[in-house]
């Protein structure tokens, strides 16, 4: 069970607690001040000294930064939104200091047409006695009323070129103005909130994503030292858990023996936990909804021993380091369960609410501490000690933000850790590091509140991951490797084994980022280039790191693992006492293989597509919806034509409905010598209209014979009427257009009709003026029927009572024919 006290706090430099807990006879027993006084500095002469630490341990790269280890996967990597997705790209004048603004109306339209059933369904159901499902028409006077079927086909028909609602109907614009209330008021009010929300959850994420919190890399040590292999996810989805073997060889880069076996999950990976409790090496997967849990046999085979679902969402999971194959999750609901191989599963503590004071936050994390039976538990105000075989609620705080800490004003915890690990050179095994956005903490279990050692970190970026490593020898401190979420990586060293305070050993070190391997690739084009860039400044998901035994320098190997699935390793040799007279060390350059091992990795990056857009303006068109309907049995060859051209998208021509083809026309007479108004417009037309005058009075001295005067009104009049609708002249025929200009519309004209062929053409002729005869002519000559082909007078007879059942179509050609038109007196004169 746990003990309930109070701490006293004296000095800077000594800190002991007074522990009074009640005996069996419920009065108080004897104190552990003595027992639990931390000594701030004893002399080195004396037996709990501390063993001499090096003060300037330093790892040096072998390069100036990381090397690709695998080839890039198969799918392409769509880094999602980013902050210029965001945000309002305009800014405002009248603000002193910048200030981000999300841009909710570029988001809202985005919305709306990538998912108009989800925006327009609700208020469909609210205008639905407005709108008509039934394909009938309605007799109902209702001017309110709209037809679905018929407004779904306006919606579905053909695009034009430009914006898709450029063309309108009635039914749309009756639509709008129904709906118009509807639609700018609800959309606005509901979705907007709701909108609104979601950019500012995904605002966060930007800022801080927990989802990758611990980390989703992990080596699980082989048979030997120096053999191992990295489990990792990959993908698109990061879905696939992929297990690779590598052999850390002392004098080169890591070896990567064969290719990765790999499992796939329903869920993108979250995080990899890996721990070897009494000889036995386990490993376990979070994802979102979905927490696993394997046995690794030495031979590096997983088999797996158990998997929960985690309706509200699992945010943490954690290996114990007593008892081999008991785990902890942790659930967005403020659930902390239990699983152990005897009990199953069982929940030990639940509270939604922050521990210290009011977050909105649900991350909430679990890990081990000294005692077997008593777990912590954290959420972004603090860390809490629960008992597990205690009654609900019973715990003690470890660490809150607050005074005691020395805290900032806005600081979160973001990981807390473990660090008491049995071995043999192991810290305290009370000790737990604890990381907020500014400073690492070391607390001790025995000292709750006041942590031991506090350290600015300044990190750029949230330090969600963190890997104590063993000494490299005897003697040395342990190595602690800090990443933060955009790649930075720092290196610190704990030293305090014993009785000994726990203390920075030497100042941190700052490590090469995947960023800094920039120049080792090959110089590409802009949009190349800009790829490349992108890939390697992808946030960091995953860090691993492992030490081989070597009786020469030791080296570290050090492997990261970015977003976009890919894993970057790094070695470090360790140089102990550099002394003020010890040489400086080298800088680091790019070795051919190492250059050569990027242009690789690039051209296999380069082969892979890119990700594809997420929002395109959307389209209309029937294609999609051929495959939908099943073909119609119907006779003659129309239907199927008719389907082969539109699946084709070309125009229906006679030949797919089986017609005959027309003839072809010969081509219209040359003008005669009395065509002047022709040449005239034809001059005009060609921009010649001065050099036709001029000619015209050199001709005009001889003798010619004028026309008269009410034959050139006619002409006049009838070549106009004509050129509104067709650029055709009547009486005359026209002369044949010029090579420079020719018109696309133009074609070739049908004959004219030989003074012999007046007879048979008395019939339909009749009553038709003659500025419009040749308009007939034009629609005649399109017919498939030919003259002679029985039901031809028919056709002609029948298009003749059309022409004269018509007196409106004939007064209105005549008053823009040859006869003037009549003036209304003025005044009654």
């Amino acid at each position: 069970m746990l003990l309930s006290g109070s701490l006293v706090a004296r000095g800077s430099g000594e800190h002991y607690a007074e522990v009074h807990f009640p005996d069996e006879h419920g009065t108080a027993g004897a104190t552990w001040r003595d027992a639990l006084t931390l000594p701030e500095s004893l002399p080195q002469g004396s037996e709990n000294a501390a063993p001499h630490v090096a003060k300037g341990l330093l790892w040096e790269p072998g390069t100036p930064g990381p090397l690709p280890l695998l080839p890039p996967g198969p799918d392409p990597w769509d880094p999602g939104v980013t902050a210029q997705d965001l945000l309002f790209r305009g800014g405002y004048q009248f603000r002193r200091q910048p200030q981000a603004v999300l841009d909710v109306t570029e988001q809202l339209s985005r919305f709306l047409w990538d998912h108009g059933d989800i925006a327009f369904a609700p208020l469909g159901k609210l205008m639905l006695e407005n709108f008509k499902l039934e394909g009938a028409r309605s007799r109902s006077k209702k001017k309110t009323v709209v037809s679905v079927k018929r407004l779904l086909q306006d919606l579905g028909g053909h695009q034009p070129w430009g914006c898709p609602w450029a063309y309108l109907s009635h039914r749309q614009r009756r639509f709008s103005i129904l709906g118009g209330p509807i639609l700018s008021t609800s959309v606005a009010s509901l979705l907007g909130e709701l909108l609104h929300e979601e950019l500012a959850l995904r605002w966060e994420q930007l800022l801080l994503d927990a989802a990758f919190t611990g980390g989703a890399l992990a080596w699980v040590p082989g048979r030997t030292p120096r053999a191992g292999q990295l489990v990792y996810p990959a993908g698109g989805a990061l879905d696939r858990l992929y297990f690779q073997k590598v052999n850390l060889t002392p004098g080169s880069e890591p070896r990567v023996l064969g290719g990765p076996g790999h499992i796939r999950l329903r869920g993108p990976v979250r995080q990899v936990v890996t721990r070897t409790v009494q000889g036995e090496a386990l490993l376990a997967v979070r994802s979102d909804y979905h927490c696993a849990l394997w046995k690794v046999s030495k031979q590096g085979q997983p088999a797996p021993l158990q998997v929960w679902q985690v309706e509200k969402g699992a945010t943490g999971i954690s290996l114990s380091p007593h008892l081999p194959g008991e785990l902890a999750i942790c659930s967005r609901s403020g659930a902390i369960c239990l699983w152990t191989p005897q009990d199953g599963l069982q929940q030990i503590y639940k509270d939604p609410e922050t521990l210290v004071f009011r977050d909105p936050s649900p991350w909430r994390w679990a890990d081990f501490t000294a005692h077997p039976r008593v777990l912590t538990v954290g959420d972004r105000t603090g860390v809490k000690m629960v008992d597990t075989q205690g009654p609900p609620g019973c715990g003690l705080l470890l660490f809150r933000g607050g005074a005691e800490a020395s805290c900032q004003k806005g600081e979160r915890v973001l990981l807390t850790q473990y660090l008491g690990e049995c071995g043999p050179e192991c810290l305290h095994s009370t000790l737990h590091l604890i990381c907020t956005q500014f400073s690492l903490y070391l607390v001790d279990e025995r000292l709750p509140l006041v942590p031991l050692l506090k350290w600015n970190h300044g990190l750029p970026s949230a330090p969600l991951l963190a890997r104590l490593l063993p000494p490299p020898r005897t003697g040395l401190p342990r190595p602690l490797l800090l990443a933060g979420q955009g790649g930075e990586l720092q290196l610190l060293h704990l030293a305090g084994e014993g009785a000994s305070t726990p203390r920075l050993a030497g100042p941190p070190q700052s490590l090469p980022s995947r960023s800094d391997s920039l120049s080792a690739f090959p110089l590409l084009e802009p949009k190349s280039q800009w790829r490349l860039r992108e890939r390697l400044t992808a946030p960091a998901i995953g860090l691993a790191a492992a030490i081989p035994p070597s009786a020469a320098t030791p080296v570290l190997s050090l492997f990261q693992l970015s977003a976009a699935g890919d894993v970057f390793h790094q070695r470090l040799h360790l140089r102990a006492d550099p002394g003020p007279d010890s040489p400086a060390p080298t800088a680091a350059s790019w070795t051919p293989q190492a250059t050569a091992s990027c242009s690789q990795w690039l051209k296999a990056l380069l082969e892979v597509p890119p990700a594809p857009p997420v929002w395109a303006a959307p389209t209309f068109s029937h294609r999609r919806l051929l495959g939908c309907f099943e073909p119609q049995k119907a006779e003659g060859k129309a239907p199927e034509g008719l389907r082969a051209a539109m699946a084709k998208g070309r125009l229906l021509q006679p030949r797919d409905l089986g017609l005959l083809p027309t003839e072809e026309r010969a081509p219209a007479p040359e003008p005669g010598p009395e065509d002047e108004l022709s040449e005239r417009l034809e001059a005009a037309w060609e921009g010649q209209a001065a050099a036709w005058w001029e000619r015209r009075r050199g001709s005009s001295s001889g003798p010619s014979k004028q026309p008269k005067r009410h034959k050139r009104r006619t002409q006049l009049s009838s070549t106009f009427s004509s050129l509104s609708g067709r650029l055709d002249l009547s009486d005359a025929a026209s002369p044949p257009p010029s090579p420079e200009r020719t018109l696309p519309e133009a074609r070739p004209q049908p004959p004219v009709t030989p003074p012999s062929q007046e007879s048979t053409q008395e019939l339909w002729a009749r009553g038709v003026p003659s500025e419009r005869q040749q308009t007939l002519r034009d629609y005649m000559a399109e017919l498939p029927l030919r003259g002679d082909a029985p039901g031809a007078a028919s056709v002609l007879s029948s298009q003749a009572s059309s022409v004269q059942a018509t007196p409106s179509r004939q007064r209105a050609a005549v008053r823009s024919g040859s006869q003037p038109r009549w003036k209304k007196p003025r005044m009654g004169f």
